[in-house]
Parts: C-alpha cells; structure tokens; sequence
C-alpha cells in the first residue's frame, strides 16, 4: 500500500479533526496503533503540524465519514493521488570512489567468463560506459597493465542474483535466436 504524503503530519491532522480509531489512522499512515496513540497523547510527533489529506487530495472527504461509521472499514488512497504518489523506479546506481577503480577489472572478468554478454548488459549489470568496456575488451585501457579479472560481485558492484538472472536471460534470448 502507498502512504501518504508526511505520514506522522497526516496522523495528527486526522488525530485532532476525525473521529477515527488510532487502527484506522495507523492503517492509512502506515504505523502502529501504539504510535498513532502516543501522537494523541502528545508524546510523539511533538511540534508537528497537521497536514489536511482531503485538501492535498490524498482522500476523500466520504470516505472519512464512511469509517467514522464504521470503526471495522480502511480508509483508502485516493486513486488519482495515487499516480502521483507510486515509488519511482530505481536510478542509477551510485559507486563510491573508492569502488572505481574496481570496475576495469569486473569488466575483464565479465569478457572472459561470460562473452556472450553485451556492452548494455555489462552496463546493467556494473553501471559502467561503452567506451570503457570497448578499452578493456580492445586491451587499449590506459591502465591495462594493472586489469586482473575480478569478480563483480566478489567487488561489490552488482549482486549474484543480479548476474545469474542476465546470464540466464542473454542464453535464452540466445537459444531462441538460434
């Protein structure tokens, strides 16, 4: 389920202006019924201001009313706040400086053990560039003397899973070409 916007905010608005149970307030904000009770009780979320779901139009106010009846019912996401609330995707994948240097040789241990890789598929994999891939593969890397086939998940670049899955799907993609 996606959570509101400032969920601790949304907590205290409905808190202070609803008469929901601290398990309806819990369930919506993503919390347990204990917290949402400490906000009531003053103890958590001090100094925050309350945030009007209905005015950002996260919810309806009738659905509001529909679980103040009901003390079983859940209030639910509005569905248009919902597209504009749904977990983006991942980015690029960030590599400390000090993990750099480590990506000529993932790229030489990729080459060797699995050619049938490809420059995107490496690039997946290592979050590297074209043009260093094509410097080790061509041996024209500035710093080739020092490349020895390492690991990438052994150097921390890409995870297991993450390599079985591309190596499995390039033969299948590969079988089915054949």
């Amino acid at each position: 389920m996606t959570l509101p916007l400032m969920p601790k905010a949304t907590a205290v608005w409905l808190i202070e202006n609803t008469k929901l149970t601290f398990e309806q307030i819990g369930a919506f904000c993503g919390m347990h019924p204990l917290e949402v009770q400490g906000i009531a009780d003053g103890e958590v979320a001090v100094g925050i201001v309350g945030q009007d779901p209905v005015s950002s139009g996260q919810l309806a106010a009738g659905s509001i009313a529909k679980c103040e009846a009901d003390p079983a019912a859940r209030l639910e996401m509005n569905p248009k706040a919902l597209q504009h609330l749904s977990p983006k995707g991942k980015g690029t994948r960030y590599t400390p400086v000090a993990r750099r240097q480590d990506k000529p040789d993932a790229i030489a241990w990729l080459i060797k053990y699995h050619p049938e890789l490809t420059e995107a598929n490496i690039i997946k994999l290592i979050g590297t560039t074209k043009n260093t891939i094509r410097a080790v593969r061509e041996r024209s890397h500035w710093n080739i003397s020092n490349i020895k086939p390492k690991d990438p998940v052994l150097l921390g670049l890409c995870k297991q899973v993450e390599l079985d899955d591309m190596v499995a799907r390039v033969r299948i993609k590969g079988a089915s070409n054949a």
